[in-house]
């Protein structure tokens, strides 16, 4: 969290020790004096990131940063009537504000070329809505491309597991969906698993499935003829 006075000095002792490590800082920010803040003192990642600007956006870009979390749907999660009385009015108005900011948000480090990941910050029983921030992006405007890769490869590099995670390929860990679309057609494809998803393979290995085709348990590569 860089909002709320911490200091320039502070942060770059937190970037410079993770960096001898090597590995590297995310942090939480909101405004662009905290995004900011963040990034000139050696952050690659950003957290939230709803209220950013077009320069800060920029500066992201060439310092080859990434919006990790917009977190976007959590905010719709929580100004839903299934959870209209989660929040206090005042909390509520605010929450709607953000909610149509981070839209906002997700044009502006596009047009500026930053790196954009997925995440949604739901907690517990609240992650079954993760799926709708494919919709919501698809709202601001995005590619079913680019939203499909913000969830796979882009998340790899993040991570620094472009090797591993995020592609279909040879050597490349074996997780995969079955879909009945695709969702380069219409990324909502990803947003009702309930209607699109066939089966879940992770690691090489069958862990959820309604194909016949498919039994939970069962090596896929085997099957093939």
């Amino acid at each position: 969290m860089v909002i709320g006075g911490v200091l320039a000095k502070e942060i770059r002792a937190f970037t410079k020790v993770a960096g001898d490590s090597g590995t590297y800082v995310t942090a939480h920010a909101y405004t662009p004096a905290a995004i900011g803040n963040a990034i000139e003192n050696g952050v690659m990642g950003i957290e939230h990131g709803n209220l950013i600007d077009a320069p800060t956006a920029e500066l992201m870009a060439s310092k080859g940063a990434f919006l990790v979390t917009p977190t976007l749907v959590t905010y719709q999660t929580m100004a839903s009537k299934e959870l209209g009385s989660f929040l206090p009015p005042s909390i509520a108005a605010k929450n709607l504000q953000v909610l149509d900011a981070g839209l906002k948000s997700i044009q502006i480090v596009d047009q500026a070329g930053v790196t954009l990941c997925y995440g949604t910050d739901l907690l517990g029983p609240l992650q079954v809505a993760q799926t709708g921030g494919f919709s919501l992006r698809k709202q601001a405007g995005l590619s079913s491309l680019k939203i499909l890769q913000s969830a796979t490869v882009n998340a790899a590099r993040m991570l620094r597991q472009e090797n591993k995670l995020g592609r279909v390929k040879e050597g490349c860990v074996a997780d995969l969906l079955i879909l009945n679309r695709n969702p380069l057609d219409d990324i909502e494809v990803l947003a009702r698993p309930d209607k699109h998803l066939l089966a879940v393979i992770k690691d090489g290995k069958v862990m959820h499935s309604r194909w016949s085709k498919l039994a939970v348990g069962t090596d896929p590569a085997r099957l093939i003829e």
